[in-house]
């Protein structure tokens, strides 16, 4: 049997990169799981999506979709990377250098 694929929405793709600044030094703290288990919780999302974040399935897709969003929700999405790296209570550089990228990705200049 196949798995189920569902398609890519704004509240996974948004956990789904937050996830992606928080693993960008190669380690997740108790702050940042907390803080990402804040981010879904207030997301809403169901056991499943919750799954395909923690698994890191398709940060791909989810850049995908947030260019296609407009610029006030990108520019939330930034602001809600730098909290997310700073929830450790420390910016590491690869944090950071993940938050550039995917801020030119969106087309947002920090």
């Amino acid at each position: 049997m196949m798995p189920t694929i569902h398609p890519m929405n704004p509240k996974v793709a948004k956990c789904l990169l937050v996830s992606k600044v928080l693993v960008a030094d190669g380690i997740m703290t108790d702050d940042e799981r907390g803080f990402l288990d804040a981010v879904m919780a207030g997301e809403g999302l169901d056991p499943d999506e919750r799954r395909r974040v923690i698994e890191l399935d398709g940060w791909d897709e989810a850049e995908q979709l947030f260019r296609t969003l407009p610029v006030e929700q990108r520019r939330a999405l930034i602001d809600q990377l730098v909290d997310a790296a700073a929830a450790d209570g420390r910016l590491s550089t690869q944090e950071l250098a993940t938050i550039r990228e995917l801020s030119t990705q969106l087309g947002i200049t920090t």
